[in-house]
């Protein structure tokens, strides 16, 4: 088995930011020193280990589920993958990631989804032979990522849970089902979109309600603009340029709204995220009212984990018709992952979670130790 191929991004606790919710792409930085890679067989690289000095592993927790920790460590390591200037923003995404696989894996312990031990030390040794292969230090390695053998075998464990559970849900004829019902996930289908988000605090109702308010009066606004704009056409004119004139002005009237109104850094280029599927980048609510409109159709207010959006669809590229049979496993990989969305939403009802502040200089965990300073000399020397 190819371990690092098969585990290694969740059992090493790694994310991928800036395509997850809608926003513009991430700044430029500069190139960073290639890291090491774990390169498979067929000539695939899987786990990056960066190439950098050992960091010092943070103390403490940085949140706690049930009474079982987050590790201020697990933090820092995702943190790793993405730009500074974006660790205060991504920092609760995070967390929340955390949380979510900490409540799954405590629900499928408590359910007794057995693990075999034979099964978690053939994949620990297979994972620290991959690493010796791709000429990688293994301590070296767990030091740079911040795990200690026993985290790495817990996060492995909870692993092979997840997929010993999902194995026993996804049976042919619910994946087939699914597949049926959402054909355009796994056809290539696409759209572009715009969109205006504002960010009340979620849990302020009043904030909240707000919000949804001020989209509604926008999205009117949009609405008369165009209104406006088509009365001002001769009556003679015919059905595709009054809808050519529409879609215009829409498009127009809405990226201007976007820049004047919206939270998202997309609004300095007028709302606009860019072509996306219809799964794993945009989350699930954005991208289910997105994919729901025709080109130039505005959506209703719309929720989602960070904050109210008001979405402009502007293009849409159909996929390819596809076989159920061609895309099975991608089929289980979404039908996972709407599984696990489902199931959180309900242990978070029920769950006891406290989040602790992030550190004061949150900056440098990644960064080796400074050198310590000379001793004073003493008498003599």
């Amino acid at each position: 088995m190819k371990i690092l191929h098969t585990f290694g991004p969740a059992v090493l606790g790694l994310m991928s930011f800036g395509s997850t919710f809608a926003q513009a792409p991430m700044p430029a930085t500069s190139p960073a020193p290639a890291p090491a890679t774990a390169p498979m067989p067929d000539g695939r690289s899987t786990v990056r280990i960066p190439e950098m000095p050992a960091p010092v592993r943070p103390e403490g927790n940085a949140a706690t589920v049930n009474g079982k920790p987050i590790t201020e460590a697990a933090v820092q390591r995702s943190l790793r993958t993405i730009p500074p200037s974006e660790h205060a923003k991504a920092r609760p995404e995070i967390i929340n990631f955390l949380i979510d696989n900490s409540l799954i894996d405590q629900y499928l312990v408590a359910t007794k989804v057995a693990v075999d031990p034979a099964e978690v030390t053939k994949l620990m040794d297979e994972f620290q032979k991959e690493l010796k292969n791709a000429g990688t230090d293994v301590s070296k390695a767990l030091q740079n990522l911040m795990l200690t053998e026993d985290e790495l075998k817990s996060l492995i464990e909870a692993q092979i849970r997840w997929d010993k559970f999902l194995d026993g849900q996804a049976t042919e004829e619910k994946l087939s089902k699914f597949f049926d019902a959402n054909k355009d996930i796994f056809d290539g289908t696409m759209v572009r979109a715009r969109h205006i988000l504002l960010t009340p605090d979620l849990k302020d109702a009043q904030a909240s309600a707000k919000a949804q308010e001020e989209l509604q009066t926008i999205k009117q606004a949009i609405e008369k603009s165009v209104a406006d704009e088509l009365a001002k056409l001769p009556a003679d004119t015919d059905g595709i340029a009054k809808d050519q004139a529409r879609c215009k002005k829409i498009d127009e009237a809405f990226a201007a709204m976007a820049r004047e109104k919206s939270s998202c850094p997309s609004k300095r280029d007028g709302g606009d995220v860019n072509w996306f599927p219809r799964a794993g980048s945009m989350v699930e609510s954005f991208a289910k009212a997105a994919f729901a409109l025709k080109p130039y159709q505005m959506s209703e207010v719309t929720a989602s984990p960070f904050g109210y959006h008001l979405i402009l669809t502007t293009a849409r590229k159909d996929g390819q018709p596809t076989k159920f049979a061609d895309v099975k496993n991608e089929v289980k990989e979404v039908y996972g992952q709407r599984l696990k969305e489902a199931m959180v939403a309900q242990l978070r009802q029920r769950a006891t979670i406290s989040v602790n502040p992030a550190p004061a200089v949150p900056a440098s965990p990644m960064a080796p130790a400074a050198p310590a300073a000379p001793a004073a000399p003493t008498p003599g020397q």
